[in-house]
């Protein structure tokens, strides 16, 4: 028979769903599942977003929509990214996408060729690694440890420009770590990025509201201006909002990028529907008090998942400013056993926590850290001490 095209094998199935679709099956059967797994904020949007569906349906015009995204969509997203700092765009710098994870594969579509290099630090989201083997790109992972609070230094930064990657691909803040670079960090970085004109740089920052400590949220385009012409921004309404079925991903850089993506757009998408886009433009430019009420909770709950953390001997956690993720070093487990099970890695430890204790976390092999895993503490609100007292139960259980 015909054969697949290679691009094919070279796709692999997401890591996070393949822990969640087992944590499903085993609550299916009757057991008593804590998922931590998979990265969702568990809370809907405010009910003007639905009234802003509703009546954009009462109109519906059946007709297609902007390959680059209605103009309501667009002036909206103009006004959020002037909030958060950027200024001098136009409709023209922006373009829109099924979800965040679209537009990142159509900008790795418009800017990789195959062989071309892209560097990120590790650990990263998984889809990083996934769309780079897609699209047949040279993947350098640039490796942040815990010992440097998984962050990206200038050091390692600047060497890995030295190779005059085609793209530099950053995530700030962090799935799946919950780091929030200072203004401090981001301009040492910008710096870096200054000195090496011929890469392009995505700033994937889809959790820009999501920020703790009055940290802040900050940009390479703030720090050095003149980078406008190489930055990519990226943000959803999906962590924000609450809206991750909705699907709305969106952009905003130089012409030349935007103009690429929504013509890759014309040949796939077309755009998107006039009832997902009423709700995004909702969301963005109605009021806000939903997305700073979680914003707070989650303040509030990475607090308990850090102090169950740090309680644990052994385990190394740096503590999260961001998100909604935890990602502690568990590596202290390995070797040792649980109920006669032997614990060699992540991947084993995980999948003894989830049968032993009915609590489900993704290995952190699945964004390039094997000594991790990663906790997502978006689950309900009861659920999230019962858990962490499973995972502190389990430790203790070790021998």
């Amino acid at each position: 028979m015909p054969q697949l095209a290679q691009r094919v094998g070279r796709a692999k199935p997401s890591a996070i769903m393949v822990i969640a679709e087992k944590a499903k099956q085993l609550k299916a059967a009757g057991r008593d599942i804590i998922s931590f797994s998979i990265g969702v904020p568990n809370f809907l949007p405010g009910e003007h977003v639905y009234a802003a569906a509703r009546e954009s349906l009462s109109r519906d015009s059946g007709q297609y929509g902007s390959n680059r995204g209605a103009d309501a969509l667009l002036d909206a997203f103009l006004k959020h990214i002037e909030a958060l700092g950027f200024s001098g765009y136009t409709r023209m710098h922006l373009s829109i996408g099924i979800g965040a994870k679209q537009v990142l594969y159509n900008l790795a579509e418009a800017l990789l060729d195959e062989g071309d290099e892209i560097c990120f630090a590790a650990p990263y989201w998984t889809t990083y690694r996934d769309i780079a083997d897609i699209v047949g790109a040279k993947a350098n992972v640039l490796h942040c440890g815990p010992e440097q609070n998984y962050k990206l230094t200038p050091t390692q930064l600047d060497a890995a420009l030295a190779r005059k990657p085609k793209v530099f691909l950053f995530n700030n803040p962090s799935n799946p770590t919950g780091m929030v670079y200072t203004a401090g960090e981001i301009a040492a970085l910008a710096d870096v990025l200054a000195k090496h004109p011929d890469t392009w740089v995505i700033t994937d920052d889809i959790y820009n509201s999501m920020v703790f400590d009055e940290v802040g949220y900050h940009n390479f385009v703030f720090a050095r201006p003149e980078l406008r012409d190489r930055v990519i921004f990226v943000d959803s309404v999906s962590k924000t909002y609450g809206m991750p079925g909705w699907r709305v991903g969106l952009l905003a850089g130089p012409e030349v990028v935007a103009k690429a993506v929504t013509t890759l757009n014309s040949n796939h998408i077309t755009s998107l529907p006039e009832v997902v886009t009423a709700a995004a433009v909702a969301a963005l430019s109605g009021p806000q008090d939903v997305p700073r009420a979680k914003c707070a909770e989650f303040a509030d709950r990475r607090d308990t998942v850090f102090a169950a953390l740090s309680a644990i001997p052994g385990v190394v956690c740096p503590r999260p400013q961001g998100a909604f993720y935890a990602f502690p070093d568990i590596s202290s487990a390995f070797g040792k056993s649980h109920g006669g099970t032997k614990i060699n890695n992540d991947v084993e430890f995980c999948a003894a926590l989830l049968e032993a204790k009915g609590v489900a976390c993704v290995p952190g092999s699945a964004f390039g850290e094997p000594r991790a895993m990663r906790i997502s503490y978006t689950c309900p609100a009861a659920q999230l001490q019962p858990g962490l007292q499973r995972i502190q139960q389990f430790f203790a259980e070790l021998a």
